[in-house]
């Protein structure tokens, strides 16, 4: 029961993040991604804040708490989120999305390092087939990779999103820590470096009263709430489960695209999805299917 609400908890989070593609689709227009980020998660983290400040009066942190809210402050926004952008200044976007659906191999891989949470063989099938699901998905796609730069920052910004996974999962394991708090403080200390980036760089920019709109929304619902609910998640969920998840995103995504922003269904998008969606189910099924033959 646990592991079925927690698979809920990390796909209503994957819904939410995919619904962020059309609206900062729609932001971008406005206001540059930089300042577009900075504004998102600082905003973001002030609202877990004040919400931690008000339920639970006082929260404090500990000397033994600092690491993990810098570890994770930095790797999951500073890095994963600002290098994203960077990327996208460099490279067209289809391509840095194909980068980052690769993801799941970092995550494998710092799993079984420093968690020992290995993936059976079946789930590792269903890995390799989501992986190819994605090739097939972007085989008519023009991928650009004449930008190394790009790449590099691209990559790295997925290896950032990996570690914070395996931070948080590692650290929840190991305590009771509120999910809310850790989430909120970790947020503040990498949205700070994020505003501080933007604001050095010469890209903070006052976005239009739509841009903020849509800026306060993403902040509230699938900032503030999804990375709660997320990390509420990999209590449960293992790492490279709930990293397996984040691809259904390119199903989703696709399928908003399509309805909303008039894109183009092909062929070749369709099984590539078909063949994701098949590798996901092996890959979350399977534990529940071996629990049962037990």
């Amino acid at each position: 029961m646990r592991r079925a609400h927690a698979l809920l908890e990390a796909l209503l989070v994957t819904f939410l993040w995919s619904t962020s593609y059309v609206l900062i689709k729609i932001g971008l227009k406005e206001v540059n991604p930089l300042s577009f980020a900075a504004y998102r998660y600082l905003l973001g983290s002030a609202i877990l804040v004040l919400f931690v400040l008000l339920k639970y009066k006082e929260v404090r942190i500990t000397s033994k708490q600092i690491l993990w809210v810098i570890l994770l402050g930095f790797t999951g926004y500073t890095v994963a989120q600002g290098l994203q952008f960077v990327g996208l200044s460099y490279l067209p976007a289809i391509t840095v999305t194909f980068l980052l659906n690769l993801t799941p191999l970092f995550v494998v891989f710092l799993s079984v390092v420093f968690l020992r949470e290995v993936p059976s063989p079946v789930q590792l099938l269903g890995i390799v087939a989501v992986l190819t699901g994605v090739g097939v998905f972007f085989s008519e796609s023009t991928l650009v990779f004449d930008e190394v730069i790009g790449i590099v920052v691209t990559l790295v910004s997925g290896v950032g999103w990996a570690s914070y996974m395996v931070i948080m999962r590692y650290y929840l394991k190991r305590s009771e820590e509120n999910v809310i708090a850790l989430t909120s403080w970790s947020m503040v200390f990498g949205a700070a470096i994020l505003f501080g980036v933007a604001g050095l760089s010469g890209n903070l920019v006052l976005p239009s009263l739509k841009a903020w709109s849509i800026i306060v929304f993403l902040a509230i619902i699938n900032t503030a709430l999804a990375f709660v609910l997320w990390n509420h998640a990999l209590k449960v969920l293992k790492a490279y489960e709930q990293s397996i998840l984040q691809n259904t995103m390119l199903i989703q995504i696709t399928l908003l695209a399509y309805t909303f922003l008039g894109e183009r269904l092909t062929f070749h998008k369709v099984v590539g999805l078909g063949i994701v969606f098949c590798g996901v189910l092996l890959v979350q099924l399977y534990p529940n299917i071996k629990k049962e033959n037990c």
